[in-house]
């Protein structure tokens, strides 16, 4: 099931822009504290790191991801998410002609 609304948060008005502009996020708080980054990535093939767990729901579009240290990407598309573990890094891949990936990301 897709993420359609989230009630009851405080957003960050200003956005974090990553790869010129292929990457915006907004940053929310949930009422009992719970941190999140809701937004979007254009067509790119982007690398992050991260520094907690990080639970990537697709609430739009598609992209592929690959694990560090893995070959093979792996297609996520609306209401499907993937797992990524604490201090690791991965690619997302949103292929060119194709709708933009939105996310949420849920910090672990």
């Amino acid at each position: 099931m897709t993420t359609t609304q989230l009630d009851a948060v405080s957003v960050t008005t200003q956005a974090s822009v990553y790869f010129d502009g292929k990457c915006i996020s907004h940053g929310i708080t949930l009422a009992d504290g719970t941190r999140k980054s809701v937004g979007v990535i254009l067509p790119a093939t982007l690398s992050f790191n991260t520094g907690a767990p990080e639970i990537m729901e697709c609430v739009a579009g598609s992209c592929d991801y690959r694990l560090a240290g893995t070959g093979a990407w792996v297609k996520s598309s609306a209401g499907e998410s993937f797992s990524i573990p604490g201090n690791a890094t991965f690619d997302i891949r949103v292929n060119q002609g194709g709708e933009p990936y939105h996310y949420i990301c849920h910090f672990g």
